[in-house]
C-alpha cells in the first residue's frame, strides 16, 4: 500500500506487530477480490469463517461515530434495526475518504486489522456473536491480495492491544 501519510501501516507492520505481541497467524496470497462473492471463491481453499466488513456511521456529518462492523460473509445486517440496538439514529456508510482517513484502508480491502493505524482510534469494533464461535477467523492484511487466517482469542488479543475494546453482539439480521 502506498500512502503520503507515513503513519499509515503496511501489511508487513501488521505482521511485525502480530510476531511482537505473540500472535500465530496464516497468510495465504491470492489474486485481488474486491467483493464477498469474488472472495467466496477462496473459501474452499483457507480453512475458518470467511467475513466481510462494514464501515458504517452516525448521519452527524465529521462529529458522527464510526464503527466498523465484523461479520460472517453471509450475513445481511439491518441497519436500522442494528441502530437501534446501539441507540443510535440513523447509520450510513463512511465514503472511501474516511475510510482511508479513519482506518487507512481502501474500498475492498476493509479489515479490522485497519484499527492498527493510530487514526483509528475513534472507531468502535463490533463483532458479530455468531462470527466468534469460530475458532479461526480470516480478514485482509490491510490488502485484497491476501487472506490472513487467526485464532479468535488471538483477533481478540489484537484489538486490545490496539486499544479497541471490541462488544460482541448478536446482530440483527435482514
Amino acid at each position: 500500500m502506498t500512502t503520503a501519510d507515513s503513519t499509515i501501516k503496511t501489511p508487513e507492520d501488521l505482521f511485525a506487530a502480530f510476531e511482537a505481541w505473540g500472535i500465530k497467524v496464516t497468510t495465504h496470497k491470492h489474486e485481488a477480490v474486491f467483493t464477498v462473492e469474488e472472495s467466496s471463491k477462496l473459501d474452499r481453499k483457507i480453512p475458518g469463517a470467511h467475513t466481510k466488513n462494514l464501515f458504517i456511521r452516525t448521519k452527524k456529518g465529521d462529529k458522527g461515530n464510526f464503527y466498523l462492523v465484523v461479520m460472517l460473509q453471509d450475513k445481511s445486517l439491518d441497519l436500522k434495526a442494528f441502530a437501534e440496538q446501539l441507540s443510535e439514529g440513523k447509520f450510513s456508510f463512511g465514503s472511501d475518504k474516511r475510510l482511508m482517513a479513519k482506518l487507512g484502508l481502501t474500498p475492498g480491502s476493509v479489515t479490522p486489522f485497519g484499527v492498527i493505524n493510530p487514526t483509528a482510534q475513534d472507531v468502535q469494533v463490533i463483532l458479530d456473536a455468531d462470527m466468534m464461535e469460530h475458532e479461526l477467523l480470516n480478514y485482509h492484511p490491510l490488502i485484497n491480495t491476501m487472506t490472513t487466517t487467526i485464532k479468535n482469542a488471538d483477533f481478540i488479543k489484537f484489538l486490545e492491544k490496539t486499544g479497541h475494546s471490541p462488544k460482541i453482539l448478536k446482530l440483527p439480521k435482514r
